[in-house]
């Protein structure tokens, strides 16, 4: 099928409630609530026929219809707890919308609303990949600091440390070690088989598209909300 004839939609899954940061998904970022950022890069890259925002909260849901989501899909409170998985948000809040619509979608993206530093070019990126190498899935990361081989480490049951993965032969450098990369929850992209026939984040021919480290910034504690605020402002002065 022509990717110009495909029916594309984007989900945005927040939930309420954050340990590491309170409210994170609607904190004000440079001006904005955090989630503002991932709906105008949504709207911005003109791929998607429809744009939803998932969420067990009234008001994350009102920030969204602020910004233009018509598809504020609410929640249910099993795949909203601490505990609860983002697959099964990600399922319903398709399957919500193609029912409102009596329509089916073939490429599903979901952007998480706490990664706003990634760009529109990444996104027409990740979706080009699973469009062109006709694939299930495609999942985004950035080059690995640590190396399992090399100097990522584990503590064993018997307090010995010890390389996380051993190799057949020694390493002795970072550089020869494989290729390793950090997934960092910005982008998400499947077909509708891929989603639908096999839900799982690793599917047998899931593609990796590679996204710098300073785009990969996913928020998860104050520490990560302190250094998107920096570099975002560091980037509004530079536009001065």
């Amino acid at each position: 099928m022509d990717s110009k004839n495909l029916k594309r939609i984007c989900t945005i899954c927040a939930r309420g409630g954050s340990k590491g940061v309170k409210n994170k998904n609607i904190r004000t970022l440079v001006g904005k609530p955090l989630i503002a950022f991932t709906i105008e890069q949504a709207w911005q890259s003109n791929l998607f026929d429809e744009i939803a925002v998932s969420s067990d909260s009234v008001e994350i849901l009102e920030v969204a219809g602020s910004y233009g989501i018509r598809h504020l899909i609410v929640r249910p409170a099993e795949l909203a707890t601490d505990s609860a998985a983002k697959l099964p948000a990600i399922t319903h809040c398709v399957r919500s919308v193609e029912s409102i619509l009596n329509t089916e979608f073939d490429t599903i993206v979901d952007l998480d609303a706490t990664s706003p530093l990634r760009t529109v070019d990444d996104i027409k990126g990740a979706v080009e990949l699973l469009e062109t190498k006709f694939v299930s899935n495609v999942i985004t990361a950035a080059p690995a600091r640590r190396s399992p081989y090399f100097n990522l480490v584990e503590l064993g049951g018997d307090d010995i440390v010890r390389l996380s993965k051993q190799s057949d032969k020694p390493i002795v450098r970072r550089q020869d070690a494989p290729k390793c990369f950090d997934m960092n929850a910005s982008i998400y992209v499947w077909s509708r088989k891929g989603l639908f026939d096999f839900p799982t984040i690793f599917n047998f021919d899931t593609r990796l598209f590679v996204m710098p480290e300073e785009r990969s910034i996913d928020i998860d504690s104050e520490l990560d909300f302190e250094i998107v605020e920096l570099l975002m402002k560091k980037s509004l002065d530079a536009k001065k």
